[in-house]
C-alpha cells in the first residue's frame, strides 16, 4: 500500500503533502491519495514513534483515508491516560495570529497613530519572539521608537504595557463576536479528557484575559469552568523558556511527565520538551516550515471525524514507553 511513508525516526507526522517510501518500522504517516479503505495493524504504539517497545498488551493502530485523501491515525486501547492535557492557545485553540492579535495590534497602533503597520510576512517572523509586549520592544529596538514614545526606558515599559492593555480590548471583542473559529478537533479532545477525567490546562504567553476569552467564548462556560489558565505575565520567562508548564504542572499536582502538550510552534515545542513533557505540534498558519524534529508527533490539526488525525487515546499511547523498564 502507498498510503504510508515509512522512515526509522520519530516523530509521527501526518500533513497533505508528503511523499511515500518503504522501510523497516513505522514511525511517519504522510497524506498521499489511496482508495478508501481502513488498515487495522497489530502492534504497539511506540514502535510507530521509532520502534521503543511497551507492554505486552498490544495497542491496535488504526491508520485511515477519507475523500480528501488525508491519512489520520488512533489508537483504540490504552493502559494510562495522561494526568494533564496542556494546550498552547493561539495557533493551536484558534489560529489567531494573521486574522487576530495582528489586525489588533495594527488597529491599536493606527489609534496612537504611530505610523507601524505588520504586515502578514513580517508579523511571522515577529512570532518567533514570545509574548506580545516582548515582541513591540524587541521591534522598536530594532527600527526605532515613534516620536511619540516616552525617551526613557521605565516610561517606554509603561507605554508598551499602554499599547498592549489596548491590543487586547481589541483582541478580544473579535473573540466575543466568535469571528475567530476553534480549530478542528479541539473541543473534541477536551470533552475526551473531561470525560475521562484528565486535567485540562491552557498555557500561552498572550495576555491572561485574551486567553480566557477564548476558552469561555468558543470553547463555552461549562468547559471553562473546568479549564486552568496559565497566561501571559504569571511567570517571569516566557516560551522557549519551561517555566509556564512548570508552573502548570506544579499547580494541578502532576508530574511532567505525565503530561502531554498540544503545540503549534517551535519556541512552544521547546518549551514543552524542556519541561519533560510529551508533545504533539498541530500546525497552523504561520508555523509550517518550522522545525518540529523533537516533537513527539506532528499533525496539520487534531481534526473531526471523518478527518481526525488523533484522540486522546493516542495521547495516552505516547506515555506508555515511560511505563516500562
Amino acid at each position: 500500500m502507498a498510503a504510508t511513508s515509512i522512515s526509522p525516526s520519530p516523530p509521527l507526522t501526518a500533513s497533505s503533502s508528503s511523499s511515500s517510501s518503504s522501510s523497516s518500522a513505522f514511525s511517519r504517516v504522510s497524506a498521499v491519495p489511496f482508495s478508501k479503505k481502513t488498515l487495522l495493524l497489530s502492534s504497539s504504539c511506540s514502535s510507530i514513534m521509532g520502534g521503543s517497545k511497551i507492554k505486552s498488551s498490544t495497542i491496535k493502530k488504526r491508520f485511515f483515508s477519507n475523500e480528501k485523501g488525508f491519512l489520520g491515525v488512533n489508537c483504540m486501547a490504552s493502559d494510562v491516560l495522561p494526568k494533564a492535557l496542556l494546550f498552547d492557545c493561539d495557533g493551536v485553540l484558534v489560529d489567531t495570529e494573521k486574522d487576530g492579535h495582528r489586525v489588533s495590534f495594527n488597529d491599536t497602533f493606527a489609534e496612537k497613530e504611530l505610523g507601524v503597520t505588520w504586515d502578514v510576512d513580517l508579523y511571522g517572523e515577529l512570532l518567533k519572539i514570545g509574548g506580545g509586549k516582548e515582541r513591540m520592544t524587541a521591534y522598536f529596538n530594532k527600527v526605532g521608537w515613534p516620536d511619540k514614545a516616552p525617551k526613557s526606558e521605565e516610561e517606554r515599559k509603561t507605554f508598551i504595557a499602554s499599547l498592549h492593555k489596548r491590543k487586547t480590548e481589541l483582541f478580544m471583542a473579535l473573540i466575543e463576536k466568535k469571528l475567530l473559529p476553534l480549530r478542528p478537533g479541539v473541543a473534541k479532545l477536551v470533552d475526551q479528557a473531561l470525560g475521562k477525567g484528565v486535567k485540562v490546562a491552557v498555557c500561552s504567553t498572550s495576555n491572561e484575559k485574551a486567553v480566557s476569552a477564548v476558552v469561555f467564548f468558543l470553547l463555552g462556560p461549562e468547559r471553562a469552568e473546568k479549564i486552568q489558565i496559565y497566561a501571559g505575565d504569571v511567570v517571569p520567562c516566557k516560551k522557549p523558556d519551561p517555566a509556564i508548564y512548570l508552573l502548570a504542572a506544579e499547580t494541578l499536582g502532576v508530574d511532567p511527565s505525565s503530561c502531554v502538550v498540544v503545540e503549534d510552534s517551535g519556541i512552544g515545542l521547546a518549551a514543552a520538551k524542556a519541561a519533560g513533557m510529551k508533545c504533539i505540534v498541530t500546525k497552523s498558519g504561520y508555523t509550517g516550515d518550522e522545525d518540529f524534529s523533537k516533537a513527539d508527533a506532528v499533525f496539520d490539526c487534531i481534526g473531526d471525524p471523518p478527518e481526525e488525525r488523533f484522540d486522546l487515546a493516542f495521547c495516552a499511547s505516547l506515555l506508555e514507553k515511560q511505563f516500562v523498564s
